[in-house]
């Protein structure tokens, strides 16, 4: 992909990621309209990355985007069905991130476990043991599909955690903690609130956080991988 077009791709994501968020973030029904939109603002950038040169595993950061567009669509549908397949979109998009990230680590060397990532996996390990108690009972016939979620996501998490120093390790970690983050949100919209206004607070901060976090994810591994460096 040129430059032209790589800077025209990257600006329609945008967009789409905006017009999502001012028309369609908080709808109760989103309809077909709102899932194209949706699905277009982390498809675009799935495209984006899989135009680039990228080796050693790199792909799979695009997979990991292109799973959560597919997730993006089929959670913007109604019904079960469309939620559990969103799920499994999600699910599988985190274990490209995960092998993506560890593979990554493992060729330029782990760095071990300094006090701060050592934190990080301590909080993050509290929040995963956490939804046993406030999500998981009120997730009726769903528990398992969102317990095998929570399991996918905090294995990303963990691989991002673990990643070493290196250009790019910052930004791949912020985007994963957004991503944690608007999961916790949407978790706790989907199944925990109860008022309408707090749904809707909810669903307008975590689209931000969602696509932000994608951004990062996709930004960091650009960097991190050394796409067109050398």
């Amino acid at each position: 992909m040129g430059e032209f077009a790589a800077i025209a791709t990257a600006i329609l994501s945008l967009a789409a990621a905006v017009g999502y968020g001012w028309l369609f973030a908080a709808a109760e029904e989103k309809g077909w309209r709102g899932a194209g939109v949706k699905t277009a603002s982390t498809g675009l950038l799935a495209v984006l990355l899989a135009t680039m040169p990228g080796t050693g595993w790199f792909w799979l950061v695009p997979l990991g985007l292109a799973l959560g567009a597919l997730g993006d669509l089929c959670l913007a549908l109604k019904g079960e069905r469309w939620f559990l397949a969103g799920v499994g979109a999600f699910g599988l998009g985190h274990l490209a991130y995960a092998g993506g990230f560890l593979l990554r680590s493992g060729a330029l060397g782990f760095d071990g476990v300094a006090a701060g990532a050592g934190l990080a996996l301590v909080v993050l390990a509290g929040l995963l043991v956490s939804t046993e108690f406030w999500l998981a009972p009120r997730t009726g016939d769903l528990r398992w599909p969102v317990r095998g979620y929570v399991v996918l996501i905090g294995l990303m998490g963990v691989a991002a955690v673990l990643l070493p120093v290196a250009s790019g390790q910052s930004v791949l970690r912020w985007g994963a903690a957004l991503f944690i983050l608007s999961d916790l949100m949407l978790a706790i919209q989907l199944f925990v609130a109860t008022g309408a206004g707090l749904r809707r607070r909810l669903a307008l901060a975590l689209w931000p956080a969602y696509w932000g976090g994608q951004v990062l994810i996709a930004w960091g591994a650009v960097v991190f991988w050394g796409v067109g460096s050398g």
